[in-house]
């Protein structure tokens, strides 16, 4: 960021913040929603941790593809999916992405490379490296991202993918968001040894630790990164340590952990930060208000399309599934 120009810095800024605060309206609403009774199953929201699907989204083509997790609407809306149509998803109506059958945990939008969500811990991993493998055979230079938590470095999806990835150089950058907690239990008290860049480059694949609060850090970090891989050097790795400020779910109230630590972590809040760096900058106070006011409207403008939007029919659950053979 040191060679970048004050205009060019203060733009991209903006650009993250515009990001960060829709993905925190997003979920702000959703927990409305929730709230209200109008979106049916679990959410789980990212509150917090805007930093890390801005700042590596931000180097990504629409052409690259991404795998998420179940914590995984900033990823979505990031990477350009519409949130509109994530919004009906959550509801449960035939406008969402899924056309209501996925709902939270399982949003996916291929006409942005979005592979979806996964309601599996490390899901994702498998889905990334094998998007990678199939544009290296389909000759395409596309990359793979693939997101995940602190708990993921625990099961064997993490093993095993990082593992293909290195023994066939392939284009794929891992992302660790950890955000200190493996669903109600710290990651910490179940994780030896170094963690998880150590584990990564035991396996050959080059990492580098950043603040997953600094989206600017994450940017140059998840920059280096891709122009590696882009390069052919074989995957990457980011560990972006974060703090979710929510619990696990949106009903969770995270008994845990204790109010003080959650006050403690909301002085990194990532949006606050960035704000602070911008004003610091020269940013109108105005022009950082107009972004929320924009961003907490469009998602207004989302739910109630998600009201209006007609529900699955019986038939829509026979539709879009495998066929395992002729009908008898």
């Amino acid at each position: 960021m040191g060679e970048m120009k004050a205009a060019d810095r203060v733009t991209l800024g903006l650009a993250f913040l515009r990001t960060m605060v829709r993905i925190r309206e997003f979920e702000m609403h959703a927990r409305i929603g929730y709230d209200r009774g109008e979106i049916p199953g679990v959410v789980h929201l990212s509150i917090g941790q805007e930093a890390v699907p801005a700042g590596v989204c931000a180097n990504l083509r629409r052409d690259d593809y991404v795998a998420s997790t179940h914590r995984g609407h900033g990823h979505c809306i990031a990477k350009g999916a519409d949130v509109t149509a994530m919004m009906a998803e959550l509801f449960g109506k035939t406008t969402g992405t899924c056309k209501g059958k996925g709902g939270s945990m399982h949003i996916a939008d291929f006409s942005v490379g979005m592979l979806g969500a996964n309601g599996v811990v490390g899901g994702g991993i498998g889905i990334a490296v094998g998007a990678a493998q199939a544009a290296r055979l389909l000759h395409k230079d596309a990359i793979s991202a693939c997101f995940f938590g602190d708990g993921a470095v625990n099961r064997g999806p993490f093993l095993e993918g990082l593992n293909w990835a290195a023994v066939f150089n392939l284009p794929v950058l891992f992302i660790c968001e950890d955000n200190t907690f493996s669903a109600f239990t710290r990651a910490s008290d179940t994780t030896a040894g170094k963690g998880p860049t150590a584990r990564a480059e035991a396996i050959g694949v080059r990492a580098l630790s950043v603040d997953g609060n600094n989206v600017f850090a994450v940017y140059e970090a998840a920059r280096e990164l891709v122009e590696g891989i882009r390069a052919g050097h074989g995957p990457g790795f980011l560990h972006a340590p974060t703090y979710r400020l929510d619990g696990h779910t949106v009903f969770d109230k995270a008994p845990y952990r204790s109010n003080e630590e959650v006050e403690y972590h909301r002085g990194d809040d990532p949006v606050a930060l960035l704000e602070s760096r911008l004003h610091a900058w020269g940013v109108d106070g105005t022009q950082l208000d107009a972004i929320h006011i924009e961003a907490r409207e469009e998602m207004v403008r989302a739910m109630e399309a998600a009201r209006k939007a007609p529900s699955p029919s019986e038939a829509d659950a026979f539709a879009d599934v495998q066929l395992i053979g002729a009908p008898r």
